[in-house]
């Protein structure tokens, strides 16, 4: 009786200490590797000028994450264009949930979605910002337009507003239902490309940062950056900016640290590097009738299963398969 209780006071005293230290591993751990969400909102929240780069798919995300960026930006027109249609939400909000789910799953960075609208009212917004966090999704980019969407760059295409009370509502229904308190809304104002000039500007920013947006987007299809320039000068720093300088790509990064600048997005360039590589080597082995030509051009198909984790499934199926 005596050895028994020895023994168990022994087994109790030893698995006490053994849960104690795995109790300090995992706090370590987790203070090392911080959630997504609080990754994206500490890059909006930054003193200095951050940058996210745009993916369309797992493959894509993971080649962003391994060049060093620490964020990734879901195109909303790069998604589209990979599954053939236009970005006109011809792509369901479940297709393009299915997609955001294999780039979160390949990536340990946070993923802003360009949501376009929300996908309809605010609870169509609501719903989406559930199924994000689930997925793991550290936040969604909305823009005050109508649904369905016209991209922002098409020429001489009617862009109709929100009307601001309704946005600011779809705003506050998406911050109601998040979760995670770091879950990012990102409103996107677009008064510029619709034709409307600064002050429509000032006082849907405004409105949007009260109603709990995260951070404004403020977006321009001008080849130089006047209304973003505009814009920063009258904001004063009342919340963090948000750019995208797709069409005035010529001005320097330094200019955006002057202006105060939180989080630039660049926003489909690896989607149309995709595109001209696949016409070039594709139009090249239709000439040609031949691999010789592009074979080292491109990347060995080697690159392709390390990107896909070969390695991982290897050393599984020595742990999991049986031995032949």
């Amino acid at each position: 009786m005596f050895l028994r209780r020895a023994y168990g006071r022994l087994y109790a005293t030893t698995f006490r200490r053994i849960t104690e230290k795995l109790g300090e591993r995992l706090t370590s751990t987790q203070a090392t590797k911080q959630k997504k969400t609080t990754q994206l909102k500490k890059m909006i929240q930054s003193p200095d000028v951050e940058f996210i780069m745009e993916a369309h798919n797992g493959l894509s995300a993971k080649i962003v994450q391994e060049a060093g960026f620490k964020g990734i930006w879901g195109s909303g027109l790069s998604i589209s264009a990979q599954l053939g249609v236009r970005d006109s939400n011809e792509a369901s909000w479940t297709q393009v949930m299915e997609v955001m789910e294999f780039m979160s799953d390949a990536t340990d960075i946070p993923i802003l979605l360009d949501a376009d609208t929300g996908y309809g009212n605010f609870n169509n917004a609501r719903r989406l910002v559930t199924k994000l966090e689930q997925r793991g999704v550290a936040g969604a980019c909305i823009e005050d337009k109508l649904f369905p969407k016209t991209n922002s760059l098409l020429d001489g295409r009617a862009q109709p507003l929100a009307d601001i009370d309704e946005f600011c509502a779809k705003i506050r229904a998406c911050k109601d239902t998040q979760s995670d308190p770091d879950f990012c809304i990102v409103a996107r104002v677009e008064a510029f490309i619709a034709g409307w000039g600064l002050e429509e500007a000032l006082k849907r920013s405004e409105a949007y940062l009260n109603a709990g947006a995260d951070a404004i987007l403020m977006h321009s299809k001008k080849s130089d950056p006047s209304d973003i320039e505009s814009f920063v000068k009258a904001w004063n720093n009342q919340g963090p900016v948000v750019i995208v300088p797709t069409k005035y790509y010529t001005v320097p990064t330094d200019v955006f640290r002057e202006w105060g600048i939180s989080l630039v997005i660049w926003a489909n360039h690896n989607l149309r590097a995709s595109v001209t590589a696949m016409q070039d080597v594709t139009q090249q082995i239709y000439k040609d009738q031949s691999l010789v030509n592009v074979e080292k051009k491109v990347a060995p198909v080697k690159e392709v299963f390390r990107l896909q984790r070969d390695d991982e499934l290897k050393e599984a199926e020595k742990k999991y398969l049986p031995e032949k």
